[in-house]
């Protein structure tokens, strides 16, 4: 399972990485050390948490406008695998967008919950780049 640093983690969600150490310090996410004394956090442990902390930040009427080539770096939070098709989830900060696939494209990409990926929206389709 991937885990992140607290600036990778903070960056994911969408905050500083003073916010993402005050939440570890304060137990709103759990993080274990490395060998080398870095604070890491467990991929499925800062999925749920994304999906949490989306849950309880309120809409903003005035998010600006962006242009069709927008990129949504996230975590994957959801995979459904179909027969045939799949669905993946990817909590972007306080985004949620939901991509509608082939089983084969997650599988090629090897897309599973707590990975980094980016969600690349155009019109009415996303696309998920792994990183």
């Amino acid at each position: 399972m991937q885990s992140y640093t607290i600036g990778q983690a903070a960056r994911l969600l969408g905050v500083s990485p003073d916010t993402a150490r005050r939440w570890a310090d304060a137990g709103r996410v759990a993080t274990r050390r490395d060998d080398s004394g870095r604070r890491l956090i467990d991929g499925r442990d800062l999925a749920a948490f994304s999906v949490e902390l989306a849950a309880d930040t309120p809409a903003e009427d005035d998010v600006p406008y962006t242009s069709a080539r927008n990129a949504f770096p996230g975590i994957v939070t959801a995979v459904k695998l179909g027969d045939v098709a799949a669905q993946v989830e990817i909590q972007a900060g306080p985004h949620r967008l939901v991509s509608l696939l082939t089983r084969e494209a997650v599988e090629e990409l090897g897309l599973e919950v707590g990975m980094e990926a980016t969600a690349r929206v155009k019109s009415t389709n996303v696309h998920i780049d792994r990183t």
